[in-house]
């Protein structure tokens, strides 16, 4: 019988919306208050903001030239794998799966309830049900063929344009304050744990443009496409971010901001264009969270369906499996979200996306030195349909940044990064379990 193939319904447009998209989602709206606070000033926040866009925009460059040379469906799965042998590639792979991939898509779900009980002015604990309600939707679009969710990717991310451009708009000439310089002296609202952490804290916003490269088995042309849409992708998100970082501080005051938190982008709407206005930006806000729920969605259960068309999981032959009709990975899919459901219950949001992007910047980092291994494989670059600009210099700025990140965060919270390495490394005895199972 003939295997079952994944589609290839995502072409240039719907690979650079599921870049931008996906990035573009919580962070930017909800990151403002957290990455402050941890700043301490705002200038310091700012400085913070655009060096995650540079780290973003170097890694993302690092990787298009490795995905460029692996065109196929798994991601830093198969790339690891491909660099470094089976067990780390496994790693990878489980980190994706059972944690990372979960946990973005449980922190973005609970951002969109968060905003939709403060929107509508409904009880604080139903939060957690609508979030919920808002993952399963957007696996039900994802549970027929992809054509469904890669115009949902196109039509959300046009709409989510509006309220970055609005709001930097209205920053930049209507703003009544200018916080840059301003110091967080509200008490009770400064964490600190200076650049390093801030700057780890705005990656949850920039997080996303890795996904597209779990879906390569699904893109037309993925060697020239992927590297196009990541690159250009990241460069629109940069100017994006930092333009709604500066309206917010020409907006609103650095205690403000603090004092806010999650709410701050809500507020400053609403201060900006009336109730009416600011529920309408909202309303554009809400449709860009499942715009990048939906672009989780659709990449990290494609990592599941790797691992388990190389047995590389338990119970593969249910995760290898498509859809007859829709030719998705739905078991894959209702897996993670299954697992993303007990995240929401039982988690922070902002707490589990600093640890989500802490332990996949372990693994990126491999990825980016990879770029080095590949070029000395490859001198003449035959197999490259990329060469990054400026290499040796890029690899090495995304590399030197992520490990001060990553110190930085080990420094500010050894213990909840302790706890996120274990998960990790418990998919090691799942992997000497298959092993013996396939002698």
């Amino acid at each position: 019988m003939e295997k079952q193939q994944l589609h290839r319904g995502f072409g240039l447009w719907a690979s650079l919306s599921l870049v931008i998209g996906t990035i573009i989602g919580s962070g930017i709206f909800f990151k403002q208050g957290s990455v402050l606070q941890v700043a301490g000033n705002t200038t310091t926040a700012m400085w913070a903001w655009f060096a995650g866009g540079i780290l973003t925009l170097a890694s993302g460059m690092s990787v298009a030239e490795v995905g460029s040379q692996m065109a196929k469906t798994g991601g830093i799965y198969h790339y690891i794998e491909q660099l470094y042998g089976r067990t780390l590639g496994y790693l990878a792979g489980w980190m994706q799966v059972v944690f990372y991939g979960p946990a973005m898509m449980g922190a973005i779900s609970a951002y969109f309830g968060v905003l939709f009980v403060a929107m509508f002015g409904l009880p604080g604990h139903y939060s957690i049900w609508i979030g919920m309600a808002a993952l399963a939707c957007v696996g039900l679009i994802n549970s027929i063929p992809n054509r469904f969710s890669a115009g949902f990717q196109m039509v959300t991310t046009a709409i989510k344009l509006l309220p970055i451009m609005a709001l930097i708009v209205f920053g930049l000439f209507f703003g009544h304050h200018d916080a840059l310089g301003q110091t967080v002296t509200t008490i009770g609202h400064t964490s600190g744990g200076g650049f390093g952490v801030a700057v780890l804290a705005t990656l949850f916003a920039y997080d996303g443009w890795v996904t597209l490269a779990n879906i390569s088995g699904e893109i037309k042309n993925p060697q020239k496409t992927l590297p196009r849409a990541i690159v250009f992708g990241i460069l629109l998100v940069i100017v994006a971010y930092v333009g709604v970082s500066f309206g917010v501080y020409r907006s609103l005051t650095a205690n403000q901001i603090a004092s806010l938190g999650e709410n701050t982008t809500l507020a400053m709407a609403t201060n900006a264009f009336g109730y009416w206005g600011g529920r309408l930006l909202s309303v554009a806000i809400l449709i860009s969270l499942l715009g990048t729920l939906n672009g989780k969605v659709v990449s990290f259960p494609r990592v599941l369906y790797a691992m388990a068309d190389n047995g590389d999981f338990l119970f593969a032959n249910i995760f290898r499996s498509l859809h007859h009709r829709s030719k998705t990975p739905n078991a894959a899919i209702w897996l993670m979200i299954g697992i993303a459901f007990l995240m929401i219950f039982f988690t922070n949001p902002d707490q589990l996306s600093n640890y989500a992007v802490f332990v996949t910047f372990l693994f990126y980092i491999l990825v980016l030195a990879g770029t080095f291994i590949l070029r000395k494989r490859d001198p003449q670059g035959l197999n490259r349909s990329f060469s990054m600009p400026l290499y040796p210099l890029v690899p090495i700025v995304a590399i030197v940044g992520s490990l001060y990140i990553e110190v930085s965060e080990i420094m500010h919270d050894f213990q909840g990064v302790l706890i996120s390495v274990l998960i990790v490394l418990l998919g090691y005895p799942v992997l000497l379990y298959l092993r013996n199972k396939q002698k």
